[in-house]
């Protein structure tokens, strides 16, 4: 048994039809597609917070002395900018 807790969701009734089609098209249903969708926004939310935690420990001027190290060999074929 899952440790769930419950929560009065009201949607606004166009939402509402709108999920009772997809989740029928999907073989799903409306809890299961809820839970889906909070824990991607809660994924997005959290590898945003991820990437700019990571950002603000750049070093620019060391991000400046690998650049400086790379050759300066053309692209191959295929692997040119447009």
């Amino acid at each position: 048994m899952t440790n769930a807790k419950n929560y009065a969701l009201r949607l606004q009734s166009s939402i509402m039809e709108e999920l009772r089609k997809v989740v029928q098209e999907e073989g799903t249903t409306i809890n299961q597609f809820i839970n889906v969708a909070v824990a991607e926004k809660l994924a997005a939310i959290r590898t945003e917070s991820y990437f700019k935690e990571r950002a603000a420990k750049g070093d620019r001027a060391a991000f400046r002395r690998i650049l400086d190290k790379a050759g300066t060999e053309e692209p191959r074929s295929g692997d040119e900018l447009p």
